[in-house]
């Protein structure tokens, strides 16, 4: 693998350049869409037809298909490049024009939500527009119950800039910028510390604990800066929640998710009832290893030296044609993706770590961010973000609107984890020979870990730090405590407590974002539910996929509920997480008898 074939995304066929005339156009189209939208919004309030709503949905629809785009661009930048000043700079302005959008947006609902159910439904059957936006008018006016006067939630837009938001972008700010000096085969060279954060799969037990000391020296330097983050996101969010009316800190998470709050007890529930299983494939690694437990810069290690490392090419050959296993139509999606290099996998100073995936609604394309370094853990992340990415073709193919493709963060997790499953699967079928299987496995059971059992730490993590944070702020150390606690309690006896992660915190930007909180247990549902939909797919076959991409297309339009059921699924049950859990367990089982 070279750094010449690691590549960088290419944002050019969105906007030749950030100074472009292309560019400016576009934000001076921005500002005409928004006054024409204004215009609408007070026809409706004036004259409140089911002609003015629908004019307000398609206004609204068009504004954030053209804004997201613009702010997909900004981001390519930011993202790769945080000390990138023009693109900041930009940014911030465009963060500023957008307020008048959310501002548009929530008048709109707040009109909704002054609404019957009888005058909503009268409003949905007297225009296509709105007939076509049902799911989205109900669910507006049902959360409009929990917004403050619209004056105090235009504030809350405008503080949030320089607050709960700002905090989020100092974070990102901090774990980017911030380097180290580590030595890997008698060379010291400076990384970042996404590619330092790699190395806990380095095959040497050494280096990955050298990783590790590293890595919690570095964090120790900026606690201070991060906790203040932490703790006036945490803080924001607790004010607004109290203001708006909600239960808990949980309320707001579990509305967002589109899932009751019984089936979110049944799935944390089956999760605790599966960490003895996790236990015991922790336990059996350590046994692999030679040790009693397992150091934390152990979790990540693989099964044997022969693990196998790719280059970028044979990465993007591995994935599509597992993929096309699955479904071609899949394949050659992710092959579009990989020739018009819509990805950023090389990992370099000032880029954000983790991946992601964003939509670039304007263009109908996809842009995915990772960090590769070869290791097949870093494969799988490929192929989650492209079954991202597939998602969102889903809905572009169908012609979805904006209101439409507004995924729940639980469904939006369905087609990147059904991406990693495709693959395992794949490979397990494919090869018998023993110290093969053991990687497979191995490195499947990391990946269903993190979203099981690490998750359940994170979610502990999160309500507790919310909860203290209603009395007082939380100083670093305390923070780290919390954060230990919870490890402890979601890996039991499996690790080695003097070593565990205290400092897991820092670097996830799940725990700083303003808007959204608990992005933790979407990720353990993601898991389940593509299981589910898996086993589902066996006994089905090819039948299973036009089903599955209309289910894609369809993730904004419906609660989880009901788009389970239209498989037979209730999920409001413990069975189907316990089902799903058993097809991880009977994983665990194979590997400690290889």
């Amino acid at each position: 693998m070279t750094e010449e074939i690691v590549p960088r995304w290419d944002v050019s066929t969105i906007f030749p350049s950030l100074t472009s005339p292309e560019y400016g156009h576009a934000i001076d189209k921005l500002v005409g869409m928004i006054a024409n939208c204004d215009e609408q919004v007070k026809r409706l309030k004036d004259q409140g037809t089911a002609q003015n709503c629908a004019a307000v949905l398609t206004s609204l629809n068009s504004i954030f298909e053209h804004g997201g785009t613009i702010r997909a661009y900004l981001q390519s930048f930011i993202t790769t490049d945080t000390r990138n000043q023009e693109a900041l700079r930009l940014n911030s302005a465009f963060e500023k024009l957008y307020l008048d959008v959310q501002n548009l947006h929530l008048h709109f609902q707040v009109w909704i939500g002054s609404k019957t159910v009888a005058e909503i439904e009268t409003l949905i059957a007297g225009d296509p527009v709105n007939f076509d936006h049902a799911f989205a008018l109900r669910n507006l006016r049902e959360q409009a119950s929990f917004l403050m006067p619209s004056a105090m939630e235009e504030l809350a837009n405008e503080l949030a800039l320089s607050g709960a938001s700002a905090w989020g972008k100092l974070q990102g700010n901090i774990t980017s910028q911030l380097a180290v000096d580590f030595e890997v085969d008698g060379q010291i060279n400076k990384i970042p510390m996404p590619a330092l954060i790699n190395y806990r799969s380095h095959p040497e037990e050494s280096t990955r604990k050298k990783a590790y000391e590293v890595e919690m020296a570095a964090w120790k330097t900026v606690e201070v800066p991060l906790a203040a983050a932490l703790n006036g996101v945490k803080g924001a969010t607790n004010t607004l929640d109290k203001r708006r009316g909600r239960e808990d800190c949980l309320h707001s998470a579990i509305d967002s998710a589109r899932i009751s709050r019984k089936t979110l007890e049944a799935m944390i529930g089956s999760m605790e009832a599966s960490l003895p299983s996790f236990e015991r494939y922790f336990l059996s690694k350590a046994k692999r290893l030679g040790k009693e437990k397992l150091a934390w810069w152990d979790i990540f290690a693989p099964d044997s030296h022969s693990a196998s490392k790719y280059s970028w090419p044979e990465a993007e050959a591995f994935i599509l044609q597992h993929f096309n296993s699955f479904s071609p139509e899949l394949s050659d999606f992710a092959k579009r993706a990989f020739q018009l290099n819509w990805i950023d996998a090389e990992q370099r100073d000032g880029k954000h770590g983790g991946a992601f995936c964003m939509s670039v609604p304007g263009k109908k394309e996809s842009r995915i961010l990772c960090n590769f370094d070869g290791s097949l853990d870093q494969v799988g992340t490929i192929a989650h973000e492209l079954g991202h990415a597939f998602h969102n073709e889903c809905a572009y193919k169908a012609n979805k609107t904006e209101f439409q493709q507004d995924t729940p963060m639980t469904l939006a997790e369905t087609a990147s984890i059904m991406c990693e499953t495709i693959i395992v699967e794949a490979l397990l079928k494919q090869t018998s020979d023993k110290t093969e299987r053991l990687n497979i496995l191995g490195n499947s059971l990391v990946g269903s870990g993190q979203v099981i059992v690490d998750i359940y730490s994170r979610f502990l993590f999160e309500k507790e730090i919310f909860e203290r944070r209603e009395q007082a702020e939380l100083s670093a150390d305390e923070i780290c405590d919390a954060m230990e606690r919870a490890q402890k309690k979601a890996y039991g006896n499996s690790l080695d407590h003097n070593h565990l992660n205290r400092y897991a915190w820092t670097w996830k930007p799940h725990y700083y974002y303003a808007g959204l909180s608990f992005y933790n247990f979407p990720y353990a549902f993601g898991l389940l539910f593509s299981k589910g939909l898996y086993a589902i797919y066996q006994q089905r076959g090819p039948s299973f996929l036009a089903d599955y991409t209309s289910l894609l297309s369809s993730t904004g339009e419906a609660s989880a509920e009901e788009l389970a059921l239209r498989f037979g699924i209730n999920i409001e049950e413990r069975k189907f997480w316990d089902d799903s859990l058993a097809m991880i367990e009977q994983e665990i089982e194979q590997y400690i008898q290889l």
